[in-house]
């Protein structure tokens, strides 16, 4: 397991396929929404050291954590936007996790509970048992069709949405500005870990709907992973990643079989 530093020095798994969408000296528009410590967020400022990168998290101990990352790590473009982003602006209340598995060292520079915070209420069924939901605290919360009316953005180059189960109420509260996004990242699950959280299949339905491609998905089990583009500005793109995610599925199936 990663330490902070460690995690945030370490390059993001996507930084290869998103090379294929956007030049790396591009002066993009980047959200990081849940941003938690910042550790995304960081990491982007490295891969696009000209885009402008929003990192909104509403947990006040975590907006702490970004702003002394983004000294620390000297990120200038990342700015900390101190809201939950959702379906309607106003206040929520916001559900904080905490807790420690039983297997990992406690001497660990990592805080395995504060990745789990979310606007909805969890499903203890579906959840490990050592992580705590033991406080409720009112935050405040924009929308995404405020927020880039409000700050005369025209477009979104991409967002890496982090928010445990709020996924489409983030997306519904674009309104007609989602497809002024180009490309999205997100976790889905086939388990309800929060009350009411929409299933893998509720997200996918919804972004086919508004136009967007699913052009890699990284499933773990019940959970995981997937990277969508919007096709009125990527058409072509989902040929290029699933004809590299099929040849690669296809040469695993040679290995598997010469290893027999």
């Amino acid at each position: 397991m990663y330490d902070r530093k460690t995690y945030i020095l370490t390059e993001s798994p996507l930084k290869k396929d998103l090379f294929k969408i956007f030049n790396p000296e591009a002066e993009l528009t980047i959200l990081d929404i849940g941003g938690c410590e910042g550790e995304e967020a960081i990491r982007y400022s490295r891969i696009f050291p000209n885009a402008t990168i929003f990192s909104f998290e509403p947990l006040p101990k975590n907006q702490e954590f970004i702003n002394e990352n983004i000294n620390k790590y000297t990120a200038t473009n990342v700015k900390l936007i101190p809201f939950a982003i959702s379906d309607e602006a106003g206040i929520s209340q916001f559900y904080v996790s905490s807790g420690h598995p039983e297997n990992q060292s406690t001497d660990l520079d990592w805080d395995f509970g504060n990745k789990s915070s979310s606007l909805l209420p969890p499903d203890s069924r579906n959840n490990h048992e050592w992580l705590k939901f033991n406080e409720k605290i009112d935050v405040p919360t924009i929308t995404l069709h405020s927020f880039l009316i409000d700050n005369e953005i025209e477009e979104v180059d991409f967002i890496h949405m982090d928010v445990q189960g709020a996924e489409l109420k983030v997306l519904f509260g674009a309104k007609n500005l989602i497809n002024k996004i180009k490309a999205v990242w997100l976790e889905v699950s086939d388990l309800e870990i929060y009350k009411n959280q929409p299933l893998r299949s509720d997200v996918e339905g919804f972004m086919k709907s508004n136009g967007f491609y699913l052009v890699k998905s990284e499933m773990l089990g019940n959970f995981g992973d997937q990277l969508y583009l919007n096709k009125r500005y990527f058409n072509n793109f989902s040929l290029f990643f699933m004809s590299a995610q099929f040849l690669f599925k296809k040469n695993l199936i040679k290995l598997k079989h010469i290893a027999k």
